[in-house]
């Protein structure tokens, strides 16, 4: 990587920057953007002789935490100023004293609880169900700690590559089994899916890279199959006069790696690998009638197996999931996974 002057280096923190405030989709009045700004400063100024591992300056990790909880996570205004200030108190002259008197009591109970869940993470499961139990007890407090924590997380394991291998393991294992299910839980599914995914890149590299190789392998065939797949579903929702729209939905290699493990099946024999995601557009009120005249019409086409047909969309999951999952039988006898929800769901 081109080693960056000095002034470049502070054209690409101002552009990162800039991003951030494009990324942010909340609240903007110029108050608000007055205290970003503000914090932004603030925290540049705290950063400014330290460094990322990687060689680049460190304000750039605050700046894409923020700009995860802004564009990622649909944040405001205070998440925002957590997020450029969360390494502060813990790793420069700043204290929670400071941030409070410029920001608020808010804030700075915010970045309290961000350090307090750093302070106590270890490479042991003692330490991990410590770690998880402090970060179930800020939800009650404010839930913006955790989230805050989650967006810092998926940064360090968007950036975990110049790492040691044996705090790659240590990042990867917590990740699994803390962070990955929280943001399950709290509705966060993209971003549970690549914290998952990451965390099996470094913890199992070789398992991880064949997975990733039969999936690019099979990826021609599965969206010519797909294709004829989808010819009669798109003519029988238009016949309907229905709105929507068809997605192939590909699994991450961490989900097929599951389903190969409980199913103790070879790559070649894991029929969903993907997914065919049917999204109708249409007014809340209507969601239940035309999903279900979605399955009716999709039922015509294809065999549905009436033991995988899923409806949460009358319950939905724990952390809101709504949608009615089914597997039909496809051309050439290939089953395939069919997940209905609309827009809004």
């Amino acid at each position: 990587m081109k080693k960056l002057t000095s002034e470049e280096e502070r054209q690409e923190i101002l552009r990162q920057y800039r991003h951030l405030i494009e990324a942010w989709t909340t609240r903007k009045e110029t108050k608000d953007l007055w205290d970003v700004r503000k914090a932004f400063r603030m925290a540049a100024d705290a950063h400014k002789d330290m460094r990322r591992k990687a060689g680049e300056p460190f304000i750039l990790h605050p700046i894409a935490v923020a700009t995860i909880a802004a564009g990622e996570m649909g944040l405001g205004r205070t998440s925002i100023i957590s997020a450029l200030l969360h390494d502060t108190v813990e790793d420069t002259y700043l204290t929670l004293e400071d941030v409070e008197k410029m920001f608020g009591s808010k804030v700075s109970r915010i970045i309290d609880g961000l350090t307090k869940i750093d302070e106590i993470s270890d490479n042991n499961s003692t330490a991990q169900s410590a770690t998880l139990k402090k970060i179930i007890f800020t939800l009650s407090d404010d839930m913006r700690v955790i989230l805050v924590k989650l967006a810092d997380r998926l940064h360090n394991m968007r950036t975990m590559n110049v790492m040691t291998h044996d705090k790659q393991l240590r990042i990867a294992s917590e990740t699994l089994y803390i962070y990955a299910p929280l943001a399950y839980r709290l509705g966060f599914f993209s971003i549970k899916s690549e914290l998952e995914e990451l965390s099996f890149k470094y913890s199992q590299p070789e398992i991880y890279e064949d997975i990733k190789y039969e999936i690019e392998q099979s990826r021609s065939g599965r969206n010519a199959y797909m294709d004829d797949f989808m010819i009669p579903i798109r003519a029988s929702l238009k016949s309907k006069g229905l709105k929507f729209q068809l997605l192939i939905n590909e699994k991450t290699t961490y989900s097929v790696w599951q389903k190969m493990r409980r199913l103790e099946l070879p790559f070649e024999q894991i029929y969903n690998s993907f997914s065919l995601d049917i999204i109708v557009d249409t007014e809340t009120q209507n969601e239940s009638l035309e999903c279900w005249a979605v399955y009716s019409a999709l039922s015509e086409i294809y065999k549905p197996n009436n033991k995988r047909l899923l409806d949460w969309m009358s319950t939905p999951k724990a952390n809101g999931y709504e949608a009615i999952h089914t597997t039909v039988m496809g051309p050439q006898g290939r089953w395939v996974a069919v997940h209905i929800r609309s827009k809004r769901m």
